[in-house]
């Protein structure tokens, strides 16, 4: 049978961070994955460029029964220390909207740079290769893998959560967790597009392809001024997968089209200058058009010129752009969330180590644990924070 000091369940951005560092220490490492290859998140997370960390790190960005879980790992080990063997690696990169950090020019780079990290601290990567059992084997634990068992002083669960099946996406990890009794908070999709019913999509559908920068908000949670994407299916772009780690099933969600405009004071301007125009063509001003002709249409205000309009009217129009309430009937699920939201209980895992209380020696880091960051790099944060912090473990 196979020994090493330590084993790393998955080979993504936590596992593979979890085994440069306890690689780096002197630890006989194996890090073993299902996948053909290794960092397939990474490989096509921000548009092929990953979004690799984000400058503006704060516990408030992430969601968890306890978010001051996170706290620990990223402090030890931050943004500022990832981006530094970025750049010791040579990989150009660019700061975007939002404190966001991207490669200038390919994820594959990321990937690379963790990969040959990996080479020099003598760690040994089986690729394609299943995982079965984990138990108990003395002081340490036994791993049933399509290669045989292995036998670990430590195992490191790195398998992620249920986002994004068909890149190989089991929940693998949750049951190994329940297997040695440690809790599970509720798990769900997070990051992802909202669908709504047949009815909604009768004048949302001809939509699909529009975007405008707006502010959002689910029942919960803060408000994000980001960009919103109209789908044949319901709403995308960046602030409804913001808001859509927040959104529970049969509550609304309310946006402000015009964040930061007084719509109605545009109104009357608009009314001013050029009353004889519709309120379709005015709207037309301060949104794309297909979405001003939609919610002139929603007012009652289709063909209506701005000229007879009262005050009160206008008022109502500016009131329904600045507060528009949607109701979800769900979302695209885990087919293509980026994260799961939920997981191990942090209650169940010291925030040192990521090591489980109540079994020495088991590790669990990255999307596996009930920690879910904001879009935006934070994710990747989270990964390598937690990574790092269960390679240091004695």
């Amino acid at each position: 049978m196979e020994r090493y000091d330590v084993m790393i369940l998955g080979a993504g951005a936590a596992g593979m961070m979890a085994a440069i560092e306890a690689g780096r220490r002197g630890r006989r490492v194996l890090i073993v994955d299902h996948a053909r290859a290794a960092g397939e998140k990474i490989r096509i997370s921000g548009g092929g460029r990953c979004n690799f960390t984000n400058l503006g790190m704060g516990v408030e960005r992430f969601l968890s029964k306890n978010p001051r879980f996170a706290l620990s790992a990223l402090k030890r080990f931050t943004a500022r220390d990832f981006l530094a063997r970025v750049e010791a690696a040579g990989i150009a990169w660019h700061e975007k909207t939002l404190g966001q950090l991207f490669c200038d020019g390919s994820a594959k780079e990321i990937v690379a740079m963790l990969l040959a990290d990996m080479a020099r601290a003598g760690v040994t990567l089986w690729l394609g290769c299943s995982l079965g059992e984990v138990r108990r084997a003395g002081a340490g634990f036994e791993v049933e893998t399509a290669r045989g068992p292995v036998a670990a002083g430590r195992v490191i669960l790195a398998t992620g959560g249920k986002s994004i099946p068909k890149m190989g996406a089991t929940g693998y990890g949750y049951r190994v967790a329940e297997s040695f009794g440690l809790a599970l908070t509720e798990t769900r999709p997070a990051l992802v597009p909202l669908t709504f019913a047949e009815q909604e999509l009768a004048w949302m559908a001809p939509l699909a392809g529009v975007a405008l920068p707006v502010r959002a908000r689910a029942a919960q949670g803060p408000a994000f001024d980001e960009a919103l994407l109209f789908t044949h299916r319901g709403l995308s772009g960046p602030s409804v997968l913001q808001i859509s780690s927040y959104w529970r099933e049969g509550q609304g969600v309310r946006l402000d089209l015009c964040p930061g405009l007084d719509v109605a004071a545009a109104l009357r301007r608009a009314k001013a200058a050029q009353g004889r125009q519709s309120v379709a063509s005015a709207l037309a001003g301060l949104m794309p058009e297909r979405l001003a002709r939609v919610l002139a249409q929603e007012t009652g205000h289709g063909d209506t010129m701005l000229a007879p309009l009262a005050h009160a009217a206008i008022d109502r129009i500016a009131r329904h752009l600045q507060d528009w309430n949607l109701t979800p009937v769900g979302s695209e699920g885990y087919r293509t969330a980026e994260v799961t939201l939920g997981g191990v209980d942090t209650d169940a895992l010291d925030a040192r180590t990521m090591e489980a209380k109540s079994v020495p020696g088991l590790h669990f880091v990255g999307e596996v644990v009930d920690v879910t960051g904001w879009l935006g790099g934070y994710n990747f944060q989270w990964a390598w924070s937690s990574g790092w912090a269960a390679g240091q473990a004695d």
